[in-house]
């Protein structure tokens, strides 16, 4: 069974806004066949990737200190309110899409992404103490599998699927992340260790998971070995295509980001172009994109206007009807 009606489009996770219930309108009226839960950072503390992430963590309590997220002993004022944001944003799911019947995408921060950002008690990056990004990746595992069960429970004829972002992990493997003072870079992570807690994040949803990584120098062979029934891309960064080809080929599917919100507002028709143009620089017959693949945005909305973000999701979903009506003719 197909991840996505053929033909879908989505979003990546962020939106323009501090209202759940009107994200979530303008979700499911622009995109039917793969909507998401709306991310909206401009509501503030704890609503940022990184303070969504970590509000899902157990027994490892998070507070903000000096415009960081940090590991704490106890929980407090800030976790309380990004796990409040959450609910509210759970509840607005609830209200507006209870009855829904489709796949519906959630977001959250991957294990590599997390350790790269939260700061240890005693300082420096998470990253630095492998055992500490050990336990990241531990409760944040037992963390999404609360999650998910929670949003299955408010809407029980939904097909979920999870999305991982992991922006970080290509620095990460790299050792590329810079230490407090910017003058060294935190030790690399070596693949098997990435591969491991990240495959015990997707194993703990028990839904199909997407790996998003909107960087360059994507360790695809690593996602794929993860578990990642998806990955999500950036297409103007160049991935590589024989890796790209090797993922597309084992059965995993696409998240396509052609269009680039920091570009002038594409045309459904440039949106597809992207997508036609790598399918078939791949060799993959046109019609096989269709059922493989969901356009997508290249990253996040939250810094586009609400009518700059209506129309690029739009411009996404009816770039994905002409990948259809490609597999049609």
């Amino acid at each position: 069974m197909s991840l996505w009606p053929a033909g879908a489009a989505t979003g990546i996770g962020s939106l323009p806004g501090t209202d759940p219930a009107e994200a979530l309108k303008l979700v499911l009226g622009e995109l039917p066949d793969l909507p998401f839960l709306p991310e909206l950072p401009a509501r503030g503390v704890g609503a940022d990737i990184i303070g969504r992430g970590a509000a899902l963590l157990t027994e490892l309590p998070v507070e903000v200190y000096a415009g960081r997220w940090k590991l704490t002993a106890r929980p407090g004022r800030d976790l309380r309110r990004a796990r409040e944001l959450w609910e509210r944003d759970l509840d607005a799911l609830h209200e507006q899409a209870s009855e829904y019947d489709g796949a519906l995408k959630l977001q959250v921060a991957g294990p590599w992404t997390l350790a790269a950002a939260l700061e240890l008690p005693l300082g420096g990056r998470a990253l630095r103490d492998h055992g500490a990004a050990r336990e990241i990746a531990e409760s944040l595992a037992d963390g999404v599998r609360r999650h998910v069960a929670d949003v299955t429970a408010r809407l029980p004829r939904a097909r979920l699927l999870l999305q991982v972002d992991e922006p970080s992990l290509p620095a990460v493997l790299a050792g590329r992340i810079a230490t407090d003072s910017g003058l060294h870079t935190y030790r690399s992570v070596d693949t098997s260790t990435a591969r491991a807690a990240l495959a015990d994040v997707v194993a703990a949803a028990g839904v199909p998971v997407i790996v998003h990584c909107c960087a360059p120098s994507v360790p695809l062979a690593l996602l794929r070995e993860a578990g990642a029934a998806a990955v999500a891309i950036d297409l103007a960064l160049g991935p590589d295509l024989d890796a790209l080809g090797e993922t597309l080929d084992a059965g995993v599917a696409l998240v396509a980001g052609a269009a680039d919100p920091r570009q002038p507002a594409p045309t459904s028709a440039q949106v597809a172009d992207r997508v036609r143009e790598v399918w078939r620089k791949l060799g993959f017959p046109a019609a096989q994109a269709a059922t493989q693949v969901a356009v997508a945005p290249s990253c996040g909305l939250a810094g586009a206007g609400q009518a700059a973000a209506r129309a690029l999701l739009a411009a996404c979903r009816d770039a994905g009807r002409r990948l259809l009506d490609d597999a049609a003719a």
